[in-house]
């Protein structure tokens, strides 16, 4: 049944300017020789400044429904467009630019936009590329006309100066909010279909999730995050990054915000979270300020959950939530649960543990298959401890991908009440304690004949190995017959000093005898140190399909060991 209630994230600005008017809502610093030089927008102007450019934006044609790119940088600029396009109804596409010029364009093409707004730079790669050169019909630049787009920011804010700010769309929970595109760091990129109702949701979950109030100070390193900021209450810390290049952040300027704004919450994927962490750690830095650290993205390592609470102060932890661009949050735990004891079970290859189901959400372990399945079973639920794919359902979950009907068919379930069920593309298990455990992605794992191996049980028994910085699973074909196959980046990590293959690579063979379901792995390939392909997002996901073909190229001289053969049978 459709809800017809009326939903609209950009109310919470409306109610905090009406609240709190003279508090930042957001803030800019830049980093300059005589201290910090900020520029900010308190929350009654940033509702003001987004009311007005909404207008603008009605009166050129960009009003309820109409689907708009939105290409600006992580800016004051950002913040006031997307509240206005909120606010006006409109449905923004917010596609990755680190994901390459090529899926970028096929992305776009795909949600037919009929609005680009965009800074210069993007203007002129969209004149040049030809993106979505079929659809759009309205063009904004936030900088000089003469690099391309009809309009200019400038004059829809005068627009809208003029003729006053415009009132909050009446948005239905189940109007089409945003289109929000997946990394396609596991496969094509895809918009998920944002709802209203979702956003609100979302806003309310990690309100009670993780305690937020308002008055809070939020830096938050990933910009769609930040669009919470101002929803929870909290004032928005812009941080002076490349947001597409979290690995190579600028750890002292993220700790002098920090300490310069006295943050009380961080949200930064595991590869910023490393980062930070790993220099706070040797530099004997602390931030008592923080009350909290939000880590997702990714499967973040114990090792790098622990650097980072040395930084904090007592009972502070650092959380990593689980779920996806289609479906977040669905489950959470924090650093306590994880040094305390997770983390000893994940090094023996249980997998990573990503706490216990958040309020409102369902989760189910259903059979590993490649093929849609329509229709969701309670009676196909798998028992616990046993791995399958992780479905889950709740008031976060999309219900589609923009374009993509058999993407949808695939990812998607329907129960006997008619609700969405999201298949994760995750496989993983519940323990006794109902604790959900993470494995690895579905179409990541290794099937042998000897059984079938899953990336997060297997590379953390490796990743232990001294000198080891991180590995990854891939299988490599072989006459027929699938061979597990470990690479490894090997380079100094905390407490071990740099050493070679010749050293490493008998402790990789011994740490694979250790533990039953890796004792079948015999092949071992040294990968270039730090040059593993991930993800541009989260600098996390690691591209094992280019992995595997490379492995598979440096085996082709090599004398492989005999075939796997079924558990059980003689060789």
């Amino acid at each position: 049944m459709a809800d017809s209630s009326t939903v609209n994230v950009a109310t919470h600005l409306a109610a905090l300017a009406a609240r709190e008017p003279d508090r930042a809502a957001v803030i800019w610093p830049r980093l300059r020789r005589n201290g910090i030089e900020t520029t900010q927008f308190t929350f009654a102007k940033l509702d003001r400044l987004s009311g007005q450019l909404a207008r603008g934006l009605d009166e050129i044609g960009v009003r309820r429904g109409v689907r708009t790119v939105l290409m600006v940088r992580p800016s004051l600029d950002f913040f006031t467009l997307t509240f206005a396009l909120f606010k006006v109804g409109a449905v923004p596409v917010l596609i990755d630019p680190g994901m390459g010029i090529r899926n970028l364009g096929k992305c776009l093409a795909e949600a037919e936009p009929e609005a680009f707004i965009g800074i210069p730079k993007a203007q002129i790669a969209r004149r040049i590329l030809r993106w979505a050169k079929d659809s759009i019909r309205v063009t904004v630049t936030t900088g000089s006309r003469v690099f391309g787009g009809k309009h200019t920011l400038r004059e829809l804010q005068e627009a809208g100066e003029k003729t006053g700010p415009l009132p909050v769309a009446d948005t239905r929970a189940d109007e089409t909010a945003a289109i929000l595109f997946t990394s396609g760091s596991t496969g094509l990129a895809k918009g998920a279909v944002y709802t209203h109702g979702i956003f609100a949701a979302q806003v309310e979950s990690l309100k009670s999730i993780y305690a937020i109030e308002p008055g809070e100070v939020d830096l938050c390193t990933f910009p769609l995050f930040a669009l919470f900021g101002p929803a929870l209450g909290m004032t928005s810390i812009i941080p002076e990054m490349d947001p597409t290049r979290p690995a190579q952040v600028d750890p002292t300027k993220i700790i002098r915000a920090v300490e310069h704004f006295r943050v009380t919450n961080l949200f930064g994927s595991p590869a910023l979270i490393n980062r930070v962490g790993r220099f706070g750690a040797e530099k004997g830095v602390k931030l008592p300020t923080l009350r909290r650290v939000i880590s997702a993205g990714a499967p973040v390592p114990a090792k790098v959950v622990e650097q980072f609470t040395t930084m904090l102060g007592p009972g502070v932890q650092v959380f990593t939530p689980y779920g996806a661009t289609e479906a977040l949050p669905v489950a959470n735990i924090g650093s306590d649960t994880i040094l305390k004891e997770t983390r000893h079970q994940s090094d023996q290859g249980q997998g990573v543990c990503v706490g216990c189901p958040v309020a409102g959400m369902e989760v189910r372990i259903i059979p590993i298959t490649d093929e849609p399945v329509p229709a969701f079973d309670e009676s196909t639920r798998l028992s616990l401890g046993k791995v399958g794919e992780i479905a889950v359902s709740g008031p976060v979950v999309t219900a589609e991908y923009f374009g993509r009907p058999q993407a949808t068919v695939l990812a998607k379930m329907r129960d006997s009440r008619g609700r969405i069920w999201h298949r994760m593309g995750d496989v993983g298990y519940f323990d006794a304690r109902g604790r959900l455990w993470f494995c690895g992605r579905k179409s990541h794992r290794v099937v042998t004949p000897s059984g079938t191996l899953f990336t997060d049980q297997v590379e953390p028994v490796f990743n232990r190995v001294p000198g080891v910085v991180r590995t990854a699973l891939v299988g490599v074909s072989h006459k027929g017959v699938m061979h597990p196959v470990i690479c490894a980046e090997l380079g100094p990590t905390p407490g071990s000093p740099e050493r070679d293959w010749e050293n490493v690579y008998p402790d990789l063979r011994e740490a694979a005898r250790r533990h039953d379901h890796t004792r079948q792995i015999e092949v071992f390939l040294e990968y270039l140190p730090g040059s593993f392909p991930v993800d541009v997002r989260h600098n996390s996901k690691i591209f094992r399909e280019q992995v595997a073909s490379w492995a598979a190229s440096e085996m082709d001289w090599m004398r492989l060991p005999a075939d796997p053969q079924p558990a059980g049978a003689s060789r």
